[in-house]
């Protein structure tokens, strides 16, 4: 897929009105994520979709930046928070590489649901570290493609060709542990709620 961008611009008003795939496993998320958050903490999302999550946590967290590549998505993120009367998120369009954040700038990132669209996983996984303070979290949610059915990754290339399909990067559980771990993160937490998804929170080594 050449310009990602078009396929999440498209695919916006629909993603917005789908439900999310299992509620009790979502909110137990939130719940472990909040656990961990401090009212004055200031948080970034990368690939934050339509806002839903970032939406919710803005009331444990002093301030949240929230990103996507999609232009629609974020316009959708945006309408629903100024409808909630929200004033603590802001959205901005684009990646974790091209906004240039301060070093050692945030208490937490998160990355939910979007580390296997990546094609450059390596570098995103330095650069949250790079923004992160000493001693803060990367949250991620994630989407084990060597764990899923073979019917299905027999069937992605072809639904990319047709654009059905984003870019995918294929890891594992041990692998993404790996590349946190290499990174300079340590795992303070691991929930893996079904063979392949796989809930981390990695804390940046440090005071």
């Amino acid at each position: 897929m050449k310009d990602p961008r078009k396929f999440w611009n498209k695919l916006a008003p629909r993603y917005a009105k789908s439900p999310v795939r299992n509620e009790k496993i979502y909110q137990q998320k939130l719940e472990i994520t909040q656990s961990y958050f401090k009212p004055d903490w200031s948080v970034f999302e990368f690939g934050c979709g339509t806002g839903s999550t970032a939406i919710v946590h803005s009331a444990y967290v002093k301030q949240i930046l929230a990103t996507d590549i999609s232009d629609e998505m974020i316009a959708i993120a945006e309408q629903k928070t100024q409808a909630q009367g929200i004033t603590n998120i802001s959205y901005q369009r684009g990646t974790i590489e091209s906004l240039a954040l301060p070093v050692d700038s945030f208490d937490a990132v998160l990355g939910l649901n979007i580390l296997h669209l990546l094609p450059n996983l390596d570098e995103t996984i330095t650069q949250v570290h790079q923004i992160l303070k000493p001693g803060g979290i990367f949250v991620s949610s994630n989407v084990l493609m060597r764990e899923v059915a073979l019917h299905w990754r027999l069937l992605i290339p072809v639904m990319q060709f047709i654009g059905f399909a984003p870019q995918l990067s294929l890891f594992s559980k041990d692998e993404i542990i790996s590349k946190l771990t290499d990174a300079g993160f340590s795992i303070d937490h691991e929930w893996q709620p079904a063979r392949a998804s796989l809930f981390i929170i990695a804390r940046k080594n440090g005071n």
